[in-house]
């Protein structure tokens, strides 16, 4: 008799972090893996990787169900070829194991109609959260922050409302913001700073990121599972201080540790305000209620938790919306495509 499969792993591949979650077959979580995988560094750190998390999950008899980011990479061409490659890879690492792979509106599909849908397979990350939502909420705007972008995508009466499907056509109508708390360039939001009575321009070099002021703040922890700051170095508070200070033309960050605590609020509102704007344009349409709740998501949830008080909206939080409660490390929410693709194969193809 062979072996039946008793879980579902959904995958994200992106391009500096490889994520995977294991849902059994009631749709609880049993294990999330979340493993830094720069490709920048090459692309051969994929593989390994892949193995590592299957190791990580405890290697149960699964079927599994892939999305991406990581096509959007400068290691391919153009995203049919990194949406060919990947779809390959996976096929490869786990050859005796069913997978599906996600096409968005599309939902899952096998790894053979994936060559014919790699448009609809590219990036489609962005839309598993709030196809999940539509199954557990009326209506909602899921906010998905990530280490480099945020997604927004609102949902009403089991179906996603998002106007765009291309990352043009998103970042287009504002449901795609180039704004995440790991590794934007803290010149993305602000051309100047308050510091010690002065407005000092920020130098345009990427000296220091998001993760720097986030991690100044206490928003993220000390040491964190996202990267460590620019250029790959030290990712500690005092490292932080530091980047931040070559940002406003100083050398060290000398004087009251309390100003760049100051210094990273100041920054970290800036982004907020942003995130304030697009989420207030899109909760503006017709189809969209006052009632409507903000879904957070993602490593910077805490920032959809300060836009729905600042919306003067309901939160809800991702996890809430799977079958149990995840308690372990790294969070459930900070791997949200991946657990929304797994959760939507067990509904879709309960074990």
């Amino acid at each position: 008799m062979p072996v039946l499969p008793d879980a579902w792993i959904g995958w994200d591949l992106g391009a500096t972090r490889l994520k995977a979650v294991r849902l059994d077959r009631s749709g609880c979580v049993r294990a999330v893996v979340l493993i830094a995988c720069p490709l920048g560094q090459g692309f051969d750190r994929l593989a390994p990787a892949i193995q590592e998390a299957l190791e990580r999950l405890g290697r149960p008899k699964a079927r599994h169900a892939l999305t991406m980011t990581v096509e959007l990479a400068r290691l391919f061409e153009d995203r049919a070829q990194g949406v060919e490659t990947l779809v390959s890879l996976m096929r490869d690492a786990l050859p005796d194991e069913t997978l599906l792979v996600y096409a968005g509106a599309a939902g899952l599909i096998g790894p053979d109609a994936a060559s014919g849908m790699r448009a609809q397979v590219a990036s489609a990350r962005w839309m598993a959260p709030a196809a999940l939502a539509t199954s557990h909420l009326p209506r909602g705007l899921v906010v998905d922050v990530g280490s480099a972008t945020v997604d927004l995508v609102p949902f009403a009466d089991h179906e996603v409302l998002a106007w765009g499907a291309t990352d043009h056509e998103r970042l287009l109508h504002g449901e795609l913001l180039y704004s995440g708390v790991s590794s934007t360039p803290l010149m993305a939001l602000a051309r100047q700073v308050p510091f010690d009575g002065a407005w000092v321009p920020l130098i345009a070099e990427p000296f220091a990121t998001t993760a720097d002021i986030h991690r100044l703040t206490g928003d993220l922890p000390e040491p964190s599972e996202i990267p460590p700051g620019a250029e790959g170095r030290e990712g500690k508070a005092t490292a932080s201080a530091r980047r931040l200070a070559r940002m406003l033309g100083l050398a060290e960050a000398s004087g009251d540790p309390g100003a760049w605590t100051r210094t990273a609020e100041y920054l970290s509102e800036c982004q907020l305000r942003r995130l304030v704007d697009a989420a207030a344009c899109l909760l503006s349409r017709a189809d969209c209620a006052d009632t409507t709740p903000i879904v957070g998501a993602g490593v910077g949830c805490f920032l959809a938790v300060r836009l729905a008080e600042r919306l003067k909206r309901p939160y809800v939080g991702f996890d809430t919306l799977l079958a149990c409660e995840w308690s372990g490390s790294p969070p459930v929410s900070d791997c949200a495509p991946a657990a929304a693709v797994a959760a939507l194969a067990v509904e879709s193809y309960p074990l």
